[in-house]
């Protein structure tokens, strides 16, 4: 496959898995209070904080705003990316627990175990021994079995952001399995050495043709009537 070719199917991946799926939710799912475990006393205090009065109209920017712009996408995004590297056939599920693909890596031409991470500061200083353990005890195992398996096939991928931007807690486990952001992984893992930037381009022009008119109002709108119709709330 070309570097364009996939450079399309990766793009068509996003749209219909990540940002039409996303739209939809907004519409259909963030849109109903069932939806929400609420907070009765601080949903009130952002509801003055937005809309300057305990309203059905704040509730819900309160409720809608930070599911929809933040949970909502946030939580699918990795689940998806991972899911598109196996179905779009750029790497293989991993069989090893606790590590989600595995793929040949197109500069040594070894075999890696990658643990997909999101962004530069996407781990916490309390995951990184259990998952520095998890890449030691698996190697361990592999060479009483007579396998040869050495630490740097064994890596993290970091799929935006640059070497730069890591944070501490990347940087420790960088220092005996490698740690791979942005470019870097996106070359090793399909053997084009800027298609990073590249996807970064081509989804920022997809992104721009969506069609997005009214949709987060729309979303917003319709928990709002449920919110003034529901006992849970007086105004």
């Amino acid at each position: 496959m070309t570097e364009k070719e996939l450079l399309g199917e990766i793009v068509t991946y996003f749209e219909k898995n990540i940002f039409e799926q996303h739209i939809i939710a907004s519409l259909k799912v963030h849109s109903r209070l069932k939806s929400y475990s609420i907070n009765p006393i601080v949903v009130k205090y952002l509801s003055k904080v937005l809309d300057d009065k305990y309203s059905a109209e704040g509730v819900a920017k309160a409720l809608y705003y930070p599911r929809v712009l933040g949970t909502s996408i946030n939580t699918s995004f990795g689940t998806r990316i991972q899911n598109m590297f196996v179905d779009l056939e750029i790497a293989s599920g991993s069989l090893i627990k606790g590590m989600d693909i595995e793929f040949t890596d197109t500069e040594d031409g070894r075999k890696k175990w990658c643990q997909l991470k999101s962004g530069p500061n996407t781990i916490n200083s309390e995951d990184v021994k259990p998952l520095i353990k998890k890449f030691t005890d698996t190697i361990r195992l592999a060479k009483t079995n007579n396998a040869y398996l050495s630490n740097t096939d064994f890596i993290v991928g970091v799929l935006y952001g640059e070497p730069s931007e890591l944070s501490m807690h990347y940087k420790l486990i960088d220092k005996t399995h490698p740690v791979f952001v942005g470019k870097e992984f996106w070359y090793r893992i399909t053997g084009f050495p800027n298609f990073y930037p590249k996807l970064v381009k081509a989804l920022h022009t997809s992104i721009s043709n969506l069609d997005t008119k009214d949709i987060f109002k729309k979303g917003c709108d319709e928990l709002a009537k449920e919110i003034k119709s529901s006992p849970l709330f007086h105004f």
